[in-house]
C-alpha cells in the first residue's frame, strides 16, 4: 500500500463517528444519563413548590371565607326608635280662642318656610291694637317645633332632642341685649320645660319677652311671645304674658302628642312604639 493510500485511509478513520463501543459513544451516553438525573429533582422540587402554594392559598381562602361568614353574621348596630314621627300644622297648634287671647288683632298665622314640615315646622302671628290717644298695645307670637328622628351613628331621637332642648334653654337666656332675665321650670308640659323672662329695650319702646322651651318624647317645641306698650301705652304686665305664655305651650304640647296618636293632659306624653333619623340642625330663632 502506498503512502498516499495509508494518508487517504487514516483521514477518513479520524473523520469517522465513534461507534457505540467507542470511548466517545460510551461518553455521550454518560452525559445524557448525567443531564436526565440532574433535570429529574428539579421537577420534583418545583412540583413540591407548586403543591405547598395550592396548599397555602386554599387556606387562604378558607380564612377569607369563615371571616366572611363571621362578618356576616355579626347583628348590625340598633338604637331605640323614635316615638314620634310627624309634627302637625304649625298654625294649627293653637285654639283660636287662644289665638283671640294672646294675639286678638292677628289675622292669620305666617307660617315658617321648611324643606320639611314634618321634621321642622313653625308659625306666627302679631297684633297691633289702637287705642287711640293713649297708644297702642303690640303682641307677637311664634310657635317653633323640631322632631328629631333616630339615628344608628347619632343616637335615639329622644337623646337628640334632649340635647337640643338644653342647648335651646341656655340660647335663650344669653339672648343678645336681654334685661332682668329669669329660667323657671314648667310643670305639666311635655317631659320637661322651661320659662324664660327678660326685657328687650328697641327703639320702639321696652318689650317684654316671654319664652317657653319644651320637650316631648322626641320633639322641641319653642313658644315665644313678647308685648309692648307703644306710643305713649304703658307695657304690658310681665307676669300676665308668661301666664298665657305657658298655658298656650302646653296647648301646643297637648297638639304634638295627638297628632302622633297619643293622648296627653299636658303632662308627658303616653310612649308609643319607637321610631328613626334627622336632621339635628336647630331651627332659626324667632324675631323679636
Amino acid at each position: 500500500m502506498s503512502e498516499g493510500t495509508m494518508q487517504r485511509r487514516a483521514q477518513r478513520d479520524v473523520g469517522e463517528p465513534p461507534t457505540p463501543s467507542s470511548p466517545w459513544g460510551s461518553a455521550k451516553r454518560l452525559h445524557r444519563v448525567l443531564v436526565g438525573a440532574a433535570v429529574l429533582p428539579a421537577m420534583l422540587i418545583v412540583a413540591g413548590c407548586s403543591s405547598d402554594s395550592g396548599s397555602d392559598d386554599g387556606k387562604g381562602r378558607a380564612a377569607d371565607s369563615s371571616a366572611s361568614a363571621s362578618a356576616s353574621a355579626s347583628p348590625s348596630p340598633t338604637v331605640r326608635a323614635a316615638v314620634y314621627k310627624d309634627l302637625p300644622d304649625a298654625c294649627d297648634v293653637l285654639s283660636k280662642k287662644t289665638l283671640d287671647d294672646l294675639v286678638p288683632e292677628a289675622k292669620s298665622g305666617k307660617e315658617s318656610q321648611s324643606e320639611d314640615i314634618s321634621t321642622r315646622a313653625g308659625c306666627s302671628w302679631d297684633s297691633l291694637a289702637n287705642n287711640g290717644v293713649d297708644g297702642s298695645q303690640f303682641r307677637w307670637l311664634s310657635v317653633s317645633m323640631l322632631r328629631f328622628e333616630s339615628d344608628t351613628t347619632r343616637g335615639a331621637g329622644d337623646e337628640l332632642a334632649k340635647a337640643y332642648y338644653d342647648k335651646q334653654v341656655k340660647d335663650v337666656q344669653a339672648a343678645e341685649g336681654a334685661k332682668d332675665t329669669k329660667a323657671e321650670p314648667v310643670t305639666d308640659t311635655g317631659d320637661e320645660a322651661t320659662a324664660v323672662r327678660y326685657d328687650l329695650k328697641k327703639k320702639e319702646g321696652t318689650f317684654k319677652q316671654q319664652t317657653v322651651v319644651a320637650r316631648v318624647e322626641n320633639v322641641v317645641l319653642t313658644l315665644d311671645y313678647n308685648g309692648a306698650g307703644l306710643a305713649g301705652d304703658k307695657s304690658p304686665s310681665a307676669d300676665d304674658l308668661m301666664k298665657d305664655a305657658k298655658k298656650a305651650a302646653k296647648e301646643a304640647v297637648k297638639t304634638v302628642t295627638e297628632s302622633n296618636g297619643g293622648k296627653s293632659s299636658g303632662g308627658a306624653a303616653e310612649s308609643g312604639s319607637p321610631s328613626e333619623p334627622a336632621s339635628s340642625s336647630a331651627p332659626a330663632p324667632a324675631k323679636d
